[in-house]
């Protein structure tokens, strides 16, 4: 079966990087948009970037100029490089992508179990 599974979170100081990996794993046809979302203690769960099968990206307002997304179809990976990280970037992120296996005649959503960053001021 088809799982996304995020690796790379961690502690840092503010001002510091990360980089998170999620990959795809089982038999899949096609893989479209793909994304990252966090959500802070408390707080509702919410978009940080994505980017579409062909490659464009979007960020959230939050994280526009600190945060880049990109993918690697042949690895069915996508990432997120996170620098000049601060404590409001303190969440558990989630990958999420759309996933067609060779049987399904559409797309199916799919979510990581997260990987917990905190930025230690």
């Amino acid at each position: 079966q088809v799982q996304l599974v995020e690796s790379g979170g961690g502690l840092v100081q503010a001002g510091g990087s990360l980089r998170l990996s999620c990959a795809a794993s089982g038999v899949t046809f096609s893989i479209g948009a793909m994304g990252w979302y966090r959500q802070a203690p408390g707080k509702q769960r919410e978009l940080v970037a994505d980017i579409t099968g062909d490659g464009i990206p979007r960020y959230s307002h939050s994280v526009l100029g600190r945060f880049t997304i990109s993918r690697d179809n042949a690895k069915k990976t996508v990432y997120l490089q996170m620098s000049s990280l601060n404590a409001e970037d303190t969440a558990v992120y989630y990958c999420n992508a759309d996933i067609r296996g060779p049987l399904s005649p559409r797309p199916i959503n799919y979510w990581g179990k997260g990987t917990t960053v905190t930025v230690s001021s």
